[in-house]
């Protein structure tokens, strides 16, 4: 993956762990990079230059298009929203799951393919459950990746 400084960082917010968008806050002040958060609701965020909350209408994923209508190549994107981070890599970005995978065109057809199955399992009643809980692991996990792709 080609080392460059990213311009700014996207954080699919309504979902996203608090201990994620508090590692990216850290990041934004070390780094001097712009944060947005997109949600559909109001969120507390530090008072930052760097940082800005954009509120979305609560239409079906207004907060994801908001996002696409606006990544730039080489911005980070923090979603764990599958078919989001496939259109943010068709933008030439980088998206980033909060538990610290990089979605990537080589990995991302596998990862929507998987989806898409275990959700067929859950529809089919044959599946219950989801992922394991967000855990400490997940956040030095993220807290790597993110070092890895603004450093």
């Amino acid at each position: 993956m080609p080392k460059y400084r990213p311009n700014k960082i996207w954080i699919d917010a309504d979902a996203c762990p608090k201990a994620v968008k508090e590692i990216v806050f850290k990041t934004s002040q070390r780094l001097n990079i712009n944060i947005v958060l997109v949600a559909n609701a109001y969120q507390n965020i530090p008072h930052s230059d760097l940082i800005q909350l954009i509120v979305v209408d609560n239409g079906f994923d207004a907060a994801d298009q908001h996002i696409i209508d606006q990544v730039e190549i080489h911005d980070i994107v923090i979603t764990a929203d599958i078919p989001l981070a496939a259109k943010v890599l068709k933008k030439k970005a980088i998206a980033l799951d909060p538990r610290g995978e990089i979605y990537t065109e080589n990995n991302i057809g596998s990862i929507l393919s998987m989806r898409d199955f275990l959700k067929e399992f859950r529809d089919a009643g044959t599946m219950i459950g989801g992922p394991a809980a967000f855990g400490p692991k997940d956040i030095k996990q993220f807290a790597d990746s993110l070092n890895k792709l603004t450093s």
